[in-house]
């Protein structure tokens, strides 16, 4: 197809180029504008009748200078068709037209929990899979757990106590698996001694309160941020509330029109108002609907999966797949299931972050109880690890006493059960339990995904057997140990 091709003057040409990858093609990339230039642009190009880079040259070529990018401020031009569609008529959807990249950095795991329940975004959260809480902060400040000096010395103490023990503890687990996983014959050994700490990590995870200090990356649309500040701001703790206004005052300073609203009496103190009113409202409704109740068996060593509905019936929808990352058709879409999951906090991390599932929780505490790793037993630190959950529940047992119950879950390890909702339909559910069923994943979770499956299995048998990519293996082994080797090959080729 021959598509028009527009002509610029030299003059037009030297404006649009610093900003569009092409000035000849239909199909360029927007560059070096500000957000909310861009989300600017694409809202009125909806009601436009010429071409984006025209548009460009009539309403906004004139916060520019030739041959000079922006400076990083969104321009006047962009601030007032905000003012007078985002924030004048309501139109939500002109937020979703700009995004901005914000790191949060310090952050407990209660924090990380609130930063992703929105979904709608992109997260890269740091991992207690991969990096060891033996080590503090930085020099004098102790290891990386969120304070607060309204819950006293004896909170701090209980903390250092946990992280005392997981710290004593990770060597020992350590050289357990390095003996009980040799490496063979071949095998690279920096590759093998990253898998071993991998092991070790993974297993003492449990131990880390929930206080435990992250850092995540989030990239999010205008109307996305707006709902997490607002979320934030009305959340009982206060590491939410200040985090939200140190997001606040980021995003001023990069996409100042998408954040507006958020200041407004009227606009997010309202909507502030309603939701802690609905929170409140929620946790009454729990409480009679019996929904906080305790379960049986807290000694029992696995989670517990039950499935509390289906709607749909299967049918056959799939040609062959040759690896997970196969789809099934959008038919799948059509059967949809609903879990109750109870399992230790880590793993509801874990399967927390997917973005295409809703997921509803508890809060955290230690009702459930928390399960202790056979292969800690065998490394010789079971009961380190049982004093270190023990003095994790009287902490917050005392937190809850000292009148703080909202802030008592920072106190409790990971390896608590919490109990939680998982809706989802079988397209999705396909994905998770494949994934997550996956040879390099924790155990943890891993358990969840074949619970899952065989709930599946029970009600849709075809459905499950369309899930060929799930590892059923579940003898003992050293999980990240292909997936090391893979990395060392990588890195050796590029070297």
């Amino acid at each position: 197809m021959d598509y028009p091709i527009e002509t610029f003057t030299d003059e037009e040409r030297a404006l649009l180029a610093p900003h569009f990858t092409n000035l000849d093609s239909p199909v360029f990339a927007l560059v070096n504008l500000p957000e909310t230039v861009k989300g600017a642009l694409f809202a009125r190009y909806s009601r436009y009748q010429g071409t984006l880079r025209r548009l460009y040259l009539e309403e906004f070529a004139a916060d520019a200078v030739p041959g000079v990018v922006f400076d990083g401020e969104e321009g006047e031009r962009a601030r007032k068709l905000y003012e007078r569609i985002f924030i004048g008529y309501g139109d939500d959807s002109v937020a979703q037209l700009g995004g901005a990249h914000i790191a949060c950095e310090w952050v407990s795991n209660v924090m990380t929990k609130l930063l992703q329940r929105g979904r709608l975004a992109a997260y890269l959260e740091q991992s207690t899979r991969y990096m060891a809480y033996d080590a503090p902060m930085g020099e004098g400040l102790g290891y990386r757990y969120w304070r607060d000096p309204q819950l006293g010395p004896e909170y701090e103490a209980a903390m250092d106590s946990v992280f005392s023990a997981y710290s004593e503890a990770l060597p020992a687990v350590e050289a357990w698996a390095a003996e009980r996983f040799p490496r063979p014959d071949g095998e690279p050994e920096a590759a093998h001694a990253r898998a071993i700490r991998a092991k070790a990590l993974d297993l003492l995870r449990g131990l880390l309160p929930a206080a435990s200090l992250s850092h995540v990356g989030m990239f999010a649309s205008g109307q996305a941020y707006e709902q997490l500040l607002l979320r934030l701001s009305a959340s009982p703790l206060p590491e939410a509330r200040e985090y939200a206004r140190m997001i606040l005052n980021e995003l001023k300073a990069v996409v100042p029109s998408f954040v507006a609203r958020v200041d407004r009496p009227d606009r997010g103190g309202e909507w502030v108002e309603y939701l802690e009113q609905r929170e409140a409202a929620a946790d009454r409704w729990a409480a009679r609907l019996g929904l906080d109740r305790a379960r049986g068996g807290e000694d029992e060593a696995g989670p517990a999966v039950r499935l509390l509905s289906v709607q749909g019936s299967e049918e056959e929808l799939l040609g062959e797949r040759r690896n997970r990352r196969h789809r099934p058709g959008r038919g799948f879409e059509a059967l949809s299931y609903r879990f109750e999951v109870v399992s230790d906090y880590g793993a509801f991390r874990d399967l927390q972050r997917h973005r295409l599932l809703t997921v509803q929780w508890q809060t955290l505490g230690p009702e459930l109880g928390a399960g202790v790793p056979q292969e800690l037993d065998e490394a010789a630190v079971g009961d380190l690890y049982r004093a270190g959950l023990e003095r994790s529940r009287a902490e917050h047992a005392r937190i809850v006493e000292l009148g703080r119950p909202e802030l008592a879950p920072y106190a409790l390890a990971l390896g608590y059960r919490i109990r939680y909702i998982l809706d989802m339909n079988a397209r999705e559910a396909m994905h998770l339990i494949e994934l997550r069923s996956g040879r390099e994943g924790h155990p943890a979770y891993r358990a969840v995904a074949h619970a899952l499956h065989a709930e599946i299995a029970r009600v849709h048998p075809a459905v499950a057997a369309a899930m060929t990519f799930v590892d059923r293996d579940t003898d003992p082994r050293l999980e990240r140990i292909l997936s090391e080797i893979r990395a060392h090959a990588k890195q050796a080729a590029r070297a």
